[in-house]
């Protein structure tokens, strides 16, 4: 007979949990269930009230639909937002548009303090939104902190000219390496591309491992990815260790 914490066992028949087992067990079930719907909805309710929050102060009292009703109406500030921004890129997208923005750019532009902040935030929201832009599509691992010990980065695109003729003479790319468990800090760094392991998984696979501290591993059959991941990271090591190393 084995008495252990977890399953109690007596003549090896195991035993139902007591009542008190049982309430602990439907509690944590309900909380995995209704845990990530709280989370999503008070976010989506935060994103919602932040945007109302914003957009309220511009719309004149005699428009607001609370002047009229006696509840507040959610979301109006978003749907505001949404249509003007539709309505600022369709009026962008012509040529009297095109001659607006390039006034209001030649006017930031002669601004000391606001130039490099209004140039830096503009090629971020390029990089980020446009269509074709190449941030974030593609994810590696390099070889860090220590020799056998492998980091995920995220990579984008190849230095710039005037960056790579201080680099060493071999292809570089640029790399952000995510903290854990907040992904929006971290480090960037130039690494030559020879020593990064690029992986057939997508960014929000990345991503979920990296928040998760590794709980949520990619791909559908975890164990098998992991193993591969594992594999490919080995099999780099040894393919470094066997080049022949060069003569200074």
């Amino acid at each position: 007979m084995t008495n252990d914490q977890g399953s109690r066992t007596t003549g090896g028949a195991p035993r139902s949990p007591g009542i008190a087992g049982r309430i602990r067990n439907y509690f944590l079930t309900g909380l995995i269930v209704a845990g990530p719907v709280a989370v999503t909805l008070w976010l989506i309710w935060w994103f919602v009230t932040w945007v109302d929050n914003l957009v309220r102060p511009i719309i004149p009292t005699a428009y607001r639909p609370e002047t009229y009703l006696p509840v507040n109406i959610p979301g109006l500030g978003l749907i505001i937002a949404f249509t003007a921004l539709t309505l600022l890129g369709f009026l962008t997208a012509n040529y009297v548009g095109r001659k607006f923005v390039g006034f209001g750019e030649s006017i930031l532009s002669h601004m000391p303090i606001v130039r490099p902040i209004y140039r830096t935030a503009k090629q971020i929201f390029q990089t980020l939104f446009s269509a074709s832009g190449t941030s974030f599509r593609r994810v590696g691992l390099v070889e860090f902190p220590a020799p056998g010990m492998w980091s995920l980065v995220f990579l984008t695109q190849a230095p710039s000219a005037d960056i790579a003729t201080h680099l060493p003479a071999t292809e570089h790319v640029s790399a952000f390496m995510p903290c854990t468990p907040n992904p929006t800090t971290g480090f960037f760094f130039y690494v030559p591309s020879r020593d990064v392991v690029e992986l057939n998984i997508t960014v929000e696979e990345a991503m979920q491992l990296i928040m998760s501290a590794g709980i949520i591993q990619p791909g559908g059959d975890k164990q098998n990815k992991l193993a591969a991941l594992a594999e490919t990271a080995r099999a780099a090591q040894a393919a470094r260790a066997a080049a022949p190393t060069p003569v200074k």
